[in-house]
């Protein structure tokens, strides 16, 4: 009898053992949802409204994109689809430029090195600003030289180095000195504020548009050589640069600057293929190469190498501007005087 009783206490202390471990695992379960539930929550709050920001994602808006360089947008040339002349012009699109008569380096008994400038204003360079759109592109001549070295076509040279053409210059270096470094600045947000009371703001890229109308000036880099043997003066022009003004706060003029030179033997094929604005026979235009090389442009001597040991410009030397003028004049009769001497009538 006590045998059965002690296996029944036995019996029924592992089925209390047993049951009392099968609750414990149901449990624990629960427990642990209840805890991610809670964490969550927590979470969720703190992300909507709760006192922690460093889990607070920053708006779009708020964040500055800003570009490594912003390239001037030239936009390509739109071809006509028809004949848009009365006659048929294939002989610009063939055209090339002449080569240069060779000159032996025993022959050039006489050499002068002149700089030039061309002021776009005067009325014999209004070609310079012609402000029409061709089958080319736009025939603003700082246009055809940006479009030029948009396409990798040209080479330009850094015109803070030297006029030496030694270092080249990319084309979104020549767009920051054109237009500058976009800018970051701050607007209000109208979406976030649209009644402008909470005073929020968020950051803006702003770019300049390069206006062509800033390039009023042009510098021609060229020697002047006499060949004994053609008994000729010859002017072959080396270099061409644009030049940007620079004006003071209020607005006045304060000085001029080059931008980039470039090549003119290298420059010459394409010019060849632009033609000039003739304002009075439209059809007998001649190119930009023939415009270069038959001197048909009006220009002021800014610096030679006559009697120039120091290598500066005449205004470094010659203050007044009506006399820095005249000293160019003075050396272009000099030039001309040189040649002239030779002969004897």
């Amino acid at each position: 009898m006590r045998n059965r009783v002690l296996k029944l206490s036995l019996l029924l202390a592992v089925m209390v053992a047993l049951t009392t471990n099968t609750d414990a695992q149901q449990k624990k379960p629960v427990r642990a949802k209840s805890k991610r539930a809670t964490t969550t929550k927590t979470t969720n709050r703190s992300k909507n409204g709760g006192n922690t920001t460093a889990l607070t994602a920053p708006a779009k808006d708020t964040v500055p994109v800003v570009p490594v360089s912003m390239d001037i947008t030239i936009d390509p040339p739109k071809r006509s689809l028809r004949n848009d002349n009365a006659i048929e012009r294939n002989l610009v699109k063939e055209r090339t430029p002449l080569a240069y008569e060779h000159i032996r380096e025993d022959d050039a008994t006489y050499m002068q090195r002149v700089w030039r400038e061309i002021d776009v204003k005067e009325k014999m360079n209004l070609p310079f600003v012609y402000k029409v759109d061709g089958d080319y592109g736009n025939q603003r001549f700082i246009m055809i030289l940006l479009n030029a070295l948009k396409n990798d076509s040209l080479v330009a040279f850094d015109a803070t180095v030297d006029d030496r053409f030694t270092t080249p210059i990319t084309f979104s270096k020549i767009s920051e000195q054109l237009i500058g470094k976009p800018k970051v600045e701050q607007i209000p947000d109208w979406t976030k504020d649209p009644d402008g009371s909470k005073g929020i703001q968020k950051d803006t890229v702003i770019t300049e548009i390069f206006n062509p109308d800033q390039i009023e000036r042009y510098w021609i880099k060229e020697d002047v050589v006499f060949d004994k043997e053609s008994s000729r003066m010859y002017t072959r022009i080396l270099g061409i640069a644009p030049l940007k003004t620079v004006l003071n706060p209020d607005g006045s003029f304060r000085a001029v600057t080059p931008i980039f030179w470039v090549y003119y033997p290298d420059l010459r094929p394409m010019l060849a293929k632009y033609e000039v604005y003739n304002g009075k026979n439209y059809g007998a235009r001649m190119s930009w190469e023939e415009l270069f090389e038959s001197r048909m442009f009006a220009s002021r001597v800014i610096k030679s190498t006559i009697n120039n040991p120091n290598d500066l410009l005449i205004s470094l030397y010659v203050k007044d501007p009506i006399l820095a003028l005249l000293e160019g004049e003075n050396i272009k009769d000099k030039i001309f005087n040189y040649e002239q001497d030779l002969w004897s009538y």
